[in-house]
This record gives structure tokens, C-alpha cells and sequence, in this order.
């Protein structure tokens, strides 16, 4: 039988249009659980809040998944045990830097770890092209013109939280290689014992304020135990490269939570940063994963 003309294949595989329909209910989810996060700081504070996070999530990973089934060896405990760190880490300061910028901008600073990723991971120009239209609209959502004011520690802490997130893509597809589903659980017991002791130096007694449990609770789910789950499934469908270049909409969804949670308005400019970094998602999923084997 002959194989089928080109013409008449679709332009995304039902594998890849699941790990993109999944990758989206990632973003959306803690993109929400960020703008109810934000809300909670006042209480207890971004590294209490993360603390939260961490350890409720932590909790329901491991009901979930059952991480102690999971076969260690040193290999695997060391790139388990990075990417727990990697995870804390990025929680953290992407936590401290809600706490003095905006939703949209500390995410849109956050992504330069993931386009710096995609950048020198690619090995096509027409990726380097998307790549260079989702830097594009970066710069729109980022307001650096000096028109608008920005706490420079805000900055530093979600350009930290950046690098973080480029070593979570990287190490977590390593360790879940190894672990599968189960590696978001590691390495999120890993996140919590780091960010816990932290946030109850930051926090203190107001940690146990039982009006935290249920805040505590939906920011677990809605921020680690359900992205990090899908995430982690989806790190193994696709490449690195086309991994970093997707998570361009993680901005756009972070400045639209901002504005349906925290009333924080688009600009003009915002708005047509969104069109631009969902028009290099579209682009880089017609192109850059057609030929990658499904996991």
C-alpha cells in the first residue's frame, strides 16, 4: 500500500495535540494557583506560602503516585535529588518575586530560562525564528522601557527563578527517564524539606493558622500536584526544544490570571505580546516536533 501523500496528514499527531492540550491545563493551573498565592502573602508571606505549597503538595503527590515503590540507585538519586533542588528553588523565587512585581512581568522575566533553553538547544533556524518572535514578545511584556517602575530584588529573584526553571526542564526529563510519573513526587519531598524550614523562619507561628489549610490546599493542587504531574508526563512525549519554545504562553496566561484574579490590567502592549508568543507556540508546534518519537 502506498504511503499516504504528505498533503493529507494533519499537521499536529493526536500524541503531540495531547501533550500540547496538557501542557495548556499545566500553565492555566499554576498560573491560577500563583494569583490565589498572591493573595495569601500578606498572612504568611511568599516563603511561608511556598512552604505551603510544597508541603501540602508534596502530600498529595505521594498518595498519588507512591514514590516509595520507585527503585533508587545513585544515578538516579542524584538526578532526582537536582531536580528536587531545582523545583524548591524555582518555587521560591518566583514566590519572592510575585511578592514585588506583577504577575505578568515576574513570569515573563521567569521565562528566559526556558527561551534560553530552546535558543541553545535548537539546531534549525526556523526554530531560532519562533524562538526569536517569542523573545519578541517577551520584550513587550516586560516593561523595562523605564516607564514603569520595578523592584529591582523582584527582578533578580524572577530571573533566579528563570535559571531554576531551565535546570527543572532539563533535569526532570532525566529524572523522569528514570521514574516516570513518580519523579514529581521525589522530587517534590526534596523541594518541601528544602523550602519548608524557610518558610517557618519567614512565617513562624502564622503557619499554623488554620485559615491557611484550605488556601494551602488549592495551591498545592492547583500549582504543583496537578501541573508538575502533567508536565512531567508530557516532558517525555516531546523534545526539550519544543518544550521550552510551548511554555512561551506561560507568560500570556500569567498576565491574563493577573488581570482576571488580581484586577491587573493588559496595555496595549501586553495584549499584543500575548498575540505574538501564541502565534510562536502555534508555529513551533507545526515544525519543530513532526518527526519526534512519542515516549
Amino acid at each position: 500500500m502506498a504511503n499516504p501523500s504528505p498533503q493529507l496528514r494533519p499537521p499536529v499527531s493526536p500524541p503531540m495535540a495531547a501533550s500540547l492540550g496538557m501542557l495548556i491545563a499545566a500553565m492555566v493551573s499554576i498560573q491560577a494557583g500563583a494569583a490565589v498565592a498572591k493573595g495569601v502573602f500578606p498572612i504568611a508571606g511568599p516563603a511561608g506560602v511556598s512552604a505551603l505549597r510544597l508541603g501540602f503538595g508534596a502530600v498529595m503527590l505521594a498518595i498519588a503516585l507512591q514514590p516509595w515503590k520507585a527503585t533508587l540507585n545513585w544515578r538516579s538519586l542524584r538526578s532526582t535529588l537536582v531536580y528536587g533542588v531545582a523545583l524548591g528553588a524555582m518555587n521560591l523565587s518566583l514566590y519572592e518575586a510575585l511578592a514585588r512585581i506583577p504577575l505578568g512581568v515576574a513570569v515573563a522575566l521567569e521565562f528566559t530560562g526556558p527561551l534560553a533553553l530552546a535558543a541553545f538547544s535548537s539546531r534549525k533556524g526556523l526554530d531560532l525564528i519562533w524562538v526569536g518572535l517569542a523573545a519578541s514578545g517577551l520584550l513587550l511584556l516586560t516593561p523595562l522601557s523605564g516607564t514603569t517602575d520595578l523592584d529591582p530584588l523582584g527582578v533578580v529573584f524572577a530571573l533566579a527563578a528563570g535559571m531554576c526553571w531551565a535546570s527543572y526542564i532539563v533535569v526532570g526529563r532525566l529524572a523522569g527517564a528514570e521514574h516516570g510519573a513518580r519523579a514529581t513526587a521525589l522530587g517534590c519531598l526534596v523541594a518541601a524539606a528544602l523550602v519548608i524550614p524557610i518558610g517557618v523562619i519567614q512565617a513562624g507561628a502564622a503557619l499554623l493558622d488554620p485559615a491557611l489549610v484550605l488556601p494551602g490546599l488549592s495551591i498545592a493542587l492547583l500549582s504543583t500536584a496537578l501541573p508538575y504531574t502533567l508536565e512531567m508526563i508530557v516532558m517525555g512525549r516531546m523534545s526539550m526544544r519544543a518544550f521550552g519554545v510551548l511554555m512561551s504562553l506561560e507568560p500570556a496566561i500569567g498576565a491574563a490570571s493577573g488581570w482576571l484574579f488580581l484586577h491587573q490590567r493588559l496595555t496595549a502592549p501586553q495584549g499584543l505580546a500575548i498575540a505574538v508568543v501564541i502565534a510562536a507556540s502555534v508555529g513551533v508546534t507545526l515544525t519543530s516536533d513532526r518527526a519526534a518519537p512519542d515516549a
